[in-house]
């Protein structure tokens, strides 16, 4: 059957345009646009066979829909002159290419592509329809397919509705429910895709939902409401007519020969001395063609390719190229014209790269300096807002660029891309907007790939794009002389800000196809990190409240303990000494006392760290003393007298950050302060967490789950016995205390189930027969016997280990149940104390992994809920298995039931998730 070609060729005008860079003939002719259109519609020609096509434009003037609503397309900036200047030409040359040109008066290029469509279907052709616009994926049925060619997207029924949540029959209402930015088309108020996806997929269609809008909850039902008497019409605006009056029939597109006469006249006039040869037929012409065919590059640009997916390749070819070129593209935008045009062409893109410079690395203080777009490698624009210092240009305003820049910064329809894009939207947070449409994160995708490598963007530029990033302290200088990023003149903050965009996007087009090559950590990414961000910046931005009054009595408790541990420890020593110093504590323990040296320092003197004092400690009382003097000093320092003084004034709570690419396992860690560090079984360790209190009329909840780091042993080993315990419910440390002693789990003491469940964990993390043997003050010869009898009552649990640290010899990684690997280094390392070491890693990271993979899954799973279901109740802490809420009293039942089945409901595992849910005025009584 034939196939028709259909280009949206207004589309890639306004693409292509603010794509390239200023490209002019040696007559001063603008030559961008047509270069980069001509050179896509040579790409399709490749890609796709077909014997009729058509190259539709806009045509000048008003069309139906202005009639409809006056405000339509009306925010758009006029067409620059530039741009105005090309379109006869590129009319020329796309007829001389042999393409029929489409351009009717009165109705849009997308009608005319649906009405061609529509006839095209009717007689079972084939329909290709090339666009970088969203809304034509309505079109898509069988035999219809959308591709998006400087992306390189296709999109049959599938894939439009893994990319935006719905069926192309539904595209229409999702479009009318977020509304449409480019075209001014104004949707439900804070009704982004993934409210329309929900709504969509519970309601049916528009009608229904509209039906149904008062039982629609929350304040964006509030929104909904509203809207209602603008959906009508806000549907007729998004919805691409099919059956407007052609001038021409479908017999009348068939693919043309070339007018090689009127093409050797424009590539002259336009100076393409590549496609000239090209044309006159010249040995591997192919030079001017290439450096824009596909992607609208320039010729100092390459765009990594999709085969290029191998972890620890070398960089991309070409890269010698961008070292001294990639920066020739940057431009500071100083006036409104500038940018309204970059207002224009990141509003047209599918997908911008965004950083923000500012005057903090706090990010509940951090306040804008500027920002950075691009949306082609080897372009960027940074828009200086509030640097300050003499001989300044000038700067537009920075409240008028926000009002202007807010429906982009807030739209999920225009999607970005940054480098740890969490920051960045605490400091537009700080501003009063909420960054929305964040699409992909190059950070994330490089800990996904790569999590045992750094993840800091000098890093990865240099590691896969071969390029030596401006360090900041080229910029801002070192120590005491450094500046802030307010006081850089605006000519060396471009090219340093600029920069921060451009090798951004680049890394995404080089990262994102290798994650696309492993569909499991495209899951792992898209399912799991990506929203987990979000979560975050919550939990980051709700705080949590804490009672300074309680911090300040136990740091005076602490402080007396500590005086009195230190008039012991000199007592025990016989002399008064630093116990801070481990020089004065390596001459008391090992000369003055005559300790036994347990191991050296790299620079041979013998060494006083914790491993020595609890070695040390088994033997001798002072040891044992200054383990708990080191505690409790950590506990004072870093908790009691350092919490109080983090209270941030304006919103009275503790913010701690959370970093989601630190722990290999994918287990998220936390600073400034570290919360996930605080010792629960000690009575000192509960007083600090009994500090972290609920707000008035509200409770702390903590879910925990329960030995989950077992189930995950019972699932990936598939022990018959172990899978059969935890789907009776039984007590798995009693259960194997009966297995390990040979009595009925009746009748198992309670010393023998602390064993089991020593055995239990101590297992899982590789431990040996003499780490068992210390840990639980027995003969080594005892502890050997008892892991024997252990793996011969688990038989799967051996196997599991065995198997597992032979794949890791193999692969050199890991993975969780999730598909995120773990890297090990050492597996094959020839000293042999590195690679048991790496053994073990092996046998446990799976279960870690999981475990992290598990509890952010939880964490996306309550979020969304607790949005849905319109309650109060906010996430406030992440801590290893566990999720901390404050919850309004009036919901606790509420949360008490959810909870357990949220977080057990995330993965089906062979063995039940079991969650254990307590509540309290603090977060030790919850806990």
């Amino acid at each position: 059957m034939p196939t028709l070609l259909l280009v949206d060729g207004s589309s890639y005008l306004y693409r292509a345009f603010h794509a390239l860079p200023d490209l002019r003939n040696s007559q001063g002719e603008p030559t961008g646009a047509i270069r980069g259109v001509l050179s896509m519609l040579r790409r399709l020609e490749s890609d796709y066979k077909a014997e009729f096509r058509a190259c539709v434009f806009d045509a000048k003037g008003k069309t139906f829909r202005d009639d409809w609503y006056p405000e339509y397309k009306s925010h758009r900036p006029p067409m620059p002159d530039d741009l105005r200047a090309q379109i006869e030409p590129l009319h020329e040359a796309v007829r001389a290419e042999g393409w029929p040109l489409l351009s009717i008066e009165g109705v849009e290029a997308d009608d005319v592509i649906g009405t061609l469509t529509r006839l095209a279907h009717e007689r079972g052709w084939e329909v290709v329809i090339s666009t970088g616009d969203k809304d034509l994926t309505q079109l898509v049925r069988p035999g219809v397919r959308w591709v998006n060619t400087m992306s390189e997207e296709v999109l049959d029924e599938a894939g439009v509705e893994a990319k935006f949540g719905v069926p192309p029959a539904r595209i229409i209402d999702y479009l009318a429910l977020v509304g449409d930015t480019v075209d001014n088309v104004p949707g439900v108020e804070k009704c982004g895709p993934k409210t329309a996806v929900k709504w969509l997929r519970e309601y049916g269609d528009l009608d229904n939902l509209v039906a149904n809008a008062d039982k629609v909850g929350g304040k964006v039902g509030e929104n909904l409401r509203r809207h209602l008497d603008f959906l009508p019409l806000g549907k007729k605006l998004v919805t691409v007519a099919t059956d407007v009056a052609l001038p021409v029939t479908l017999d009348e597109l068939p693919a043309r020969e070339d007018d090689k006469a009127a093409l050797r006249a424009l590539y002259e006039r336009f100076e393409f001395r590549g496609w000239l040869k090209d044309l006159d037929g010249a040995a591997g012409a192919a030079a001017e063609g290439t450096d824009a065919v596909g992607a609208g590059l320039p010729a100092n640009s390459r765009r990594p390719a999709a085969a290029e997916g191998n972890r620890g390749q070398a960089p991309i070819s070409g890269s010698d190229d961008l070292q001294g070129a990639h920066r020739n593209g940057y431009v500071a935008i100083l006036d409104w014209a500038m940018f309204d045009a970059w207002l224009a062409r990141i509003s047209a893109a599918e997908l911008t790269a965004f950083d923000t410079e500012t005057t903090s690395l706090d990010p509940m203080a951090a306040k804008l300096v500027g920002m950075s777009f691009s949306v082609e490698p080897g372009e960027a624009a940074y828009l200086p807002l509030t640097h300050r210092g003499q001989d300044l240009a000038a700067q537009l305003p920075l409240a008028e660029v926000l009002d202007k820049l807010r429906p982009w910064l807030e739209s999920d329809q225009h999607a970005k891309v940054g480098q740890n894009l969490k920051y960045d939207a605490h400091v537009l947070a700080n501003h009063g907007i909420t960054l929305c449409g964040i699409a992909h994160d190059t950070l994330l995708q490089s800990y996904v790939l790569e999590s045992d490598k750094p993840h800091d963007m000098d890093s990865l530029a240099k590691r896969h794009l071969g390029l030596t990033t401006i360090p900041y302290t080229d910029v801002c200088g070192k120590g005491a002389k450094q500046i802030g990023f307010d006081e850089v003149a605006i000519e060396r903050a471009t090219e340093y800000a600029a920069e921060d965009a451009d090798v951004t996007l680049r890394l995404h087009q080089h990262l994102w196809p290798q994650l696309e090559a492993t569909p499991q950590l495209a899951a792992l990414y898209g399912d799991i990190e990506l929203p987990v961000l979000g979560v975050l910046q919550q939990m980051e931005r709700t705080g949590v409240l804490i009672d300074p009054f309680l911090l300040s009595q136990h740091s005076e408790e602490l402080g007396r303990r500590l005086h009195a541990l230190e008039g012991e420890a000199h007592t025990l020593a016989g002399q008064p000494f630093n116990l801070g110093s481990p020089k004065q504590l390596g001459e008391i323990l090992f000369g003055k006392l005559g300790l036994p040296v347990v191991k050296k320092t790299a620079t041979g003197q013998p060494s006083t760290d914790e491993e020595v004092l609890e070695k040390l400690a088994e033997d001798y009382p002072l040891p044992k003393l200054l383990l708990e003097h080191r505690s409790l000093s950590k506990l004072k320092s870093t908790y009691a007298d350092k919490l109080p003084r983090m209270v941030n004034p304006h919103t009275g709570r503790v913010h701690t950050s959370f970093s989601q690419a630190t722990a290999v396992t994918g287990r998220l860690s936390s600073s400034e302060p570290n919360l996930q560090n605080i010792p629960i079984r000690t009575p000192e360790g509960r007083r600090i967490r009994a500090a972290f209190i609920a707000p008035r009329d509200h409770l702390i909840v903590s879910a925990d789950y329960s030995q989950i780091e077992l189930r995950i042993m019972a699932h990936l080993s598939d022990d018959a016995r172990l899978l059969e315990a935890f789907a009776q419910g039984e007590d798995v440390h009693r259960a194997t205390a009966g297995e390990v002693f040979g009595v009925p789990p009746a009748e198992v003491t309670s010393e023998q189930r602390r064993y089991a469940k020593v055995i239990n964990f101590g297992l899982i993390y590789g431990m040996s027969a003499h780490g068992l043997a210390k840990n639980l003050g027995i003969e080594r010869g005892a502890a050997q016997t008892w892991i024997d009898r252990y793996f011969a009552r688990y038989p799967g649990v051996a196997d599991y280990m065995e198997r597992t640290r032979n794949e890791a010899r193999d692969k050199g990684f890991v993975e969780t149940v999730f598909g995120r690997r773990l890297y090990l280094p050492d597996i094959r390392a020839s000293q042999a104390g590195r690679r048991q070491g790496a053994e073990r890693a092996a046998i446990n990271a799976p279960m870690q992994g999981t475990a992290a993979d598990l509890i952010k899954k939880a964490m996306i799973a309550t979020r969304d809920w607790l949005a849905s279901s319109g309650l109060k109740s906010k996430l406030v802490l992440q801590v290893h298995d566990e999720l901390v809420l404050e919850v309004p009293r009036a919901e606790l039942d509420t949360i008490r039931e959810a909870l357990p089945r949220l977080m057990g409901g995330v993965a089906e595992l062979k063995v039940p998730l079991l969650v254990e849910v307590g509540a309290g005025d603090n977060w030790d009584e919850a806990h």
